[in-house]
C-alpha cells in the first residue's frame, strides 16, 4: 500500500508538472504524457514484488534493508530511462529532455526508496520483537553519520538540480515571450512554479522525517521498556537488533548488559538460597528436627501465601516477589536455636518451665542475629523477611505468644504464615518425646486454634489448600528426598 501510494504520487506529479521542466513534454497532450508514464510505472510496480521475493526476502536479515533501498531506487532510475527512450523514439525528443525526465523520476524515486527502506527497518524490528531474532549489527555496518550524510547529500543534489531545471526553463520562456508578458505576471508565474516544486520536495522531506521519527520512536520505546524492566528485576525482555548502525550496536550492548545482570542476579539468588539453606541446615543439625522440615515448611508458606494473595487484606503485600522471598527466607525461622544449650535443645523429654523459658529465647536470638546482618546489607535485603519470621513465628493471634506478645494484625503477615506452617509440620512429625499426628488430627488442632493461636484468614486459606499441604508432607517425608 505504501509503495502504491508513492507510485500514484509520482504519476500525478509528473503528469501535472513534467511539462514545467521540459518544453518538449509540455508540447504533448495530457494523454500522450500520462499514458506512457502510467504504463512504465505500472510495469515498474509489477516488477517490485518478484524482485523483493528473489533478492530481498531470501537474503540474510543483515542485507535486507540495504537491498530494499537499492531495489526501490533502481526501479525508478532504470524505468525512467525506458520512458526517456520511448519519448526519443516515438516523439524524437532530444537527449536533454530525456535526462530531465530521468532526474525528475529519480528524485521521486529517492524519496520513495528512503521511505520504504525506513518502513522495512520498522517491520524487521517488529518481527524481531515477536520472534526474538535479530541481526549482527557489525555485519554490513553502515554508520549513522554516513546515512545522514547520504540522505542530506542526495536530497540537496536533487533539490538543486530540479530547481535549476525549472529556473532554466523559465528563463527560456522569458526570452521567448519577450515583452508580451508584464514583469509582474512573469514574476508570479516563476514564483508559483518554484513554490510548487519546493512544496512537493518539502512534503516528501516531511514524510521522510515522519518515517524516521517512527523508526526512532520504536527503537527508543523498546530500549526504554527493556531498561525499565531490568531496573525492576525483569530480565526477560530484549531490544530487537534490526539495524547495522549505532542503534543496532546500542541494542546489542543493552541486551548484553541485561543478560549480564540476569546472570549476576541469578548467581546472587543461588548464593542467597545456598547461604540460607546452609545456615538453616546447620541449625537443624543441633535440633531434634530433620532437614526435611526446612523443605516442607518453606513450601507450606508459599502455598498459603498464594492462596491468600487475592484476598483484600493480603493483596497489596503478597506479590510474586514477596512470595518468592518468603519461600527463600522461611528456612531461617529457627536459626536462633544455635544459641540454645544442648542440654535443653537435645533433651529427649518435655522441658521444664525454666528450660522452656530458655528455649523461647531462640526467637529473639535468631531475630537479633538476622537484624545485624540486615543492617550490613540494607533494609531491602532478603534478610528483612527472614528477621520478621524468626522474631514472630511464635507470636499468637490473641497476644499470648512470644517474644513480644504481639496481637492480631500487629503480627507481620510473614510471621502469621510461618506460625501455621511450623505448627502443622511439628504436629505431623515424629519426635523422641512424641508420636506423629495424623493429617486430620493436625488440621483439627489448627482449626481449633483459629482466632486464638492463628490468624483466622490464614486457617481459612489452609483449609482451601489442605490437599497441597498433605501432598508436600508426603513428598518430603523425613525418610524421603531432601
Amino acid at each position: 500500500m505504501r509503495a502504491a501510494l508513492h507510485y500514484c504520487t509520482a504519476l500525478v506529479l509528473m503528469a501535472l508538472y513534467g511539462g514545467e521542466v521540459c518544453p518538449f513534454l509540455e508540447s504533448l497532450t495530457l494523454v500522450q504524457l500520462t499514458a506512457p508514464l502510467a504504463a512504465i510505472l505500472l510495469a515498474q510496480f509489477c516488477c517490485r514484488r518478484p524482485l523483493h521475493r528473489l533478492w530481498v526476502d531470501n537474503a540474510p536479515f543483515e542485507a535486507q534493508v540495504g537491498r530494499t533501498f537499492r531495489v526501490e531506487f533502481a526501479l525508478f532510475f532504470f524505468f525512467s530511462f525506458a520512458l526517456a527512450i520511448f519519448n526519443t523514439v516515438v516523439y524524437t525528443f532530444p537527449l536533454g529532455s530525456g535526462l530531465k525526465l530521468v532526474l525528475g523520476l529519480a528524485t521521486l524515486g529517492l524519496f520513495a526508496a528512503l521511505d520504504l527502506t525506513l518502513h522495512k527497518e520498522i517491520s524487521l524490528a517488529r518481527h524481531f520483537k515477536e520472534t526474538g531474532q535479530g541481526i549482527d549489527p557489525r555485519e554490513s555496518y553502515f554508520p549513522l553519520p554516513k546515512k545522514v550524510a547520504f540522505f542530506a547529500g542526495g536530497c540537496a543534489f536533487f533539490l538543486v538540480v530540479d530547481l535549476f531545471l525549472v529556473l532554466n526553463k523559465d528563463l527560456d520562456w522569458l526570452v521567448m515571450v519577450g515583452g508580451a508578458v508584464s514583469p509582474t505576471e512573469a514574476q508570479r508565474a516563476i514564483l508559483l512554479e518554484i513554490g510548487f516544486v519546493a512544496a512537493v520536495l518539502l512534503a516528501h522531506l516531511l514524510n521522510l522525517i515522519r518515517s524516521l521519527a517512527a523508526r526512532m520512536e520504536l527503537f527508543f520505546n523498546n530500549e526504554n521498556k527493556v531498561l525499565h524492566n531490568a531496573t525492576h528485576g525483569n530480565f526477560t525482555e530484549r531490544v530487537p537488533v534490526s539495524t547495522s548502525d549505532e542503534f543496532g550496536i546500542m541494542a546489542e550492548q543493552t541486551n548484553l548488559m541485561v543478560q549480564g545482570l540476569k546472570n549476576s542476579t541469578e548467581e546472587l539468588h543461588r548464593t542467597q538460597e545456598v547461604t540460607i539453606l546452609t545456615l538453616a541446615s546447620l541449625a537443624e543439625t543441633r535440633d531434634n528436627e530433620t532437614g526435611a522440615h526446612i523443605l516442607r515448611t518453606q513450601r507450606y508458606v508459599r502455598v498459603l501465601a498464594k492462596a491468600l494473595r487475592n484476598r483484600p487484606v493480603f493483596r497489596d503485600y503478597l506479590d510474586e516477589e514477596t512470595i518468592e522471598l518468603l519461600f527463600k527466607s522461611a528456612p531461617l525461622h529457627d536459626i536462633g536455636k544455635v544459641g540454645i544449650p544442648d542440654r535443653i535443645l537435645l533433651k529427649p523429654d518435655r522441658l521444664t518451665a525454666e528450660e522452656f523459658a530458655i528455649m523461647k529465647t531462640h526467637a529473639a536470638l535468631g531475630g537479633d542475629a538476622l537484624r545485624a546482618g540486615e543492617k550490613r546489607l540494607g533494609s531491602s535485603s532478603f534478610l528483612h523477611l527472614a528477621r520478621e519470621i524468626a522474631y514472630t513465628h511464635h507470636e499468637k493471634w490473641d497476644g499470648t505468644g512470644y517474644p513480644c506478645n504481639l496481637q492480631a494484625e500487629t503480627i507481620p503477615i510473614s510471621g502469621r504464615l510461618m506460625a501455621a506452617a511450623d505448627v502443622y509440620d511439628a504436629l505431623i512429625s515424629k519426635r523422641i518425646y512424641k508420636k506423629a499426628f495424623s493429617h486430620a488430627k493436625a488440621m483439627e488442632y489448627l482449626v481449633g486454634g483459629s482466632g486464638t493461636h492463628f490468624d483466622p484468614e490464614v486457617i481459612n486459606a489452609l483449609l482451601a489448600v489442605e490437599p497441597e499441604f498433605l501432598a508436600i508432607a508426603t513428598e518430603f517425608q523425613d525418610n524421603g528426598p531432601e
